[in-house]
């Protein structure tokens, strides 16, 4: 049996690719195959079936996309109601590959539709080698079922969630391996390990959602404390049920000329920033929403724009292909142009020019400035700076009703990356006194400043 895992930082995403006797299978792909392609002609291997787990909310899947160059026959849950030409598939339905067989087992609960697939490495094997977990149990966590990927009442699958994992995923061998669609930093669970695998064994032992409780205890456990859920996953979700466009007939957005550019952006579509943070800080188009590439730029792109928002990039001519496939990978394809010359042109051109602090956290902390904390609540209730206020960045365009905009704001997140977005939310929004604090909260810790802990927050 050929196996291979294939993980994407930016997405948190998994995926994988398994084969035997000249073809395989793909599970759960992104949206650029190229990859999985090479992966097969590498080994031998004709990509005969495409598997999706369910339907994905937080990305674009790859599905259609495979399937068109290489023929191969794409297959999910059928209670998926996917509008593109698939196989159906349910409890016990199996897929073989030289000696190698898939079997489909349907745990619902993060999504109505959701299968896992076990792996056999020999077709006559008794135990499976692997377990393929989609969405329904992390490394560490479990599946969020409150992210409105149907019409069931949350509860509902809160429960069905219970009895997939106790019903049927903890009755696997405990030395099962785990292999699940996302890892640390998804949005599709709460509180996922770093590891990109396990055992069905380990996650008995060291997982807290499978600790031992009764099913209403599962159920009230689980739909508490749930993290944010950006605004691109139902056009995710969408895209995947009715099978997004192919990007091999995509062509790359034009080089628009500066004054172009500028008359684009006061038409109403939005400048997207993609540098990095202290390019970014020393000059850019006012207006401008910074979301780097050097971190989750696509999640976080999804978060604070809006999927019908017609976009403009900034962006280091060495990096304008991968900000646009970045883009495509979560749905959104509405790149109008992308600046010519970068700002030197901009700027060659006169027009205006927006810039935004960048201090050292400990210099920034300074008295006289209000601080404002854009990490997410568990970060806060670790340590936290004390008079600071607490709005998560995925709930700061909303909130900024409640923030003094004659106040000098220090910005704070982890590391400066979500800070230097925030800071953009709040220029955007017409604030004229603002730093972004370079280091974040866990610099300031490092150097042994004071700080507090505990869930209070101004």
């Amino acid at each position: 049996m050929h196996f291979k895992q294939f993980y994407m930082g930016c997405l948190a995403h998994a995926s994988y690719l398994v084969g035997d006797g000249g073809e395989a299978a793909v599970v759960d792909p992104a949206r650029d195959v190229e990859p999985y392609l090479e992966e097969a002609r590498a080994r031998g291997l004709t990509i005969r079936w495409v598997l999706e787990t369910h339907l994905h909310a937080d990305f674009v899947s790859g599905h259609r996309e495979l399937a068109a160059r290489t023929g191969a026959t794409v297959a999910i849950g059928r209670k998926a109601d996917a509008q593109y030409p698939h196989k159906g598939l349910g409890e016990g339905d199996e897929i073989r590959m030289g000696n190698v067989r898939l079997r489909a087992i349907e745990t619902p609960g993060h999504t109505p539709e959701s299968l896992s697939f076990l792996v056999y490495e020999r077709a006559e094997d008794a135990e499976p080698w692997g377990v393929l977990t989609g969405d329904t149990l992390f490394v560490g966590d479990v599946g969020r079922v409150d992210i409105l990927s149907s019409r069931l009442p949350v509860t509902e699958l809160a429960g069905l969630m219970y009895d997939s994992l106790h019903g049927k995923l903890l009755r696997l061998p405990d030395a099962t391996r785990v292999f699940p669609a996302h890892g640390a930093g998804s949005l599709c669970g709460r509180s996922i390990r770093p590891e990109t695998w396990s055992t069905i064994g380990q996650e008995r032992a060291m997982n807290p959602a499978l600790r031992p409780m009764s099913r209403e205890e599962f159920v009230a456990d689980i739909t508490r404390d749930v993290p944010e859920t950006p605004v691109y996953f139902l056009h995710s979700r969408d895209l995947n049920r009715a099978g997004p466009a192919l990007r091999a007939e995509a062509e790359m957005p034009p080089l628009l000329p500066p004054r172009a550019f500028a008359s684009a952006a006061k038409e109403g579509a939005l400048i997207l920033d993609t540098r990095d943070t202290a390019a970014y800080g020393a000059a850019h188009p006012p207006g401008a929403l910074h979301v780097g590439l050097d971190g989750q730029y696509a999640s976080w792109v999804g978060t604070l724009a809006r999927p019908e928002d017609r976009l403009l990039l900034v962006a280091e001519p060495e990096r304008t292909e991968e900000a646009v496939m970045r883009l495509a990978r979560v749905g959104y394809e509405n790149v109008i142009g992308v600046l010519d010359g970068g700002m030197e042109g901009w700027k060659q051109e006169g027009l205006p020019v927006a810039s935004i602090p960048q201090e050292r956290v400990d210099r920034a902390l300074r008295p006289g400035r209000r601080v404002l904390d854009v990490r997410r609540p568990g970060e806060w209730e670790s340590f936290h700076l004390k008079g600071a206020t607490l709005i998560p960045l995925a709930q700061l365009p909303e909130k900024l009703g409640t923030l003094d905009r004659d106040a000098d704001w220090v910005i704070v997140c982890a590391s400066g990356y979500r800070s230097n977005m925030a800071a953009s939310v709040l220029e955007r929004a017409g604030f004229t006194h603002i730093t972004n604090a370079v280091g974040g909260m866990d610099a300031y810790q490092r150097m042994g400043l004071p700080v507090e802990v505990g869930a209070g927050a101004s």
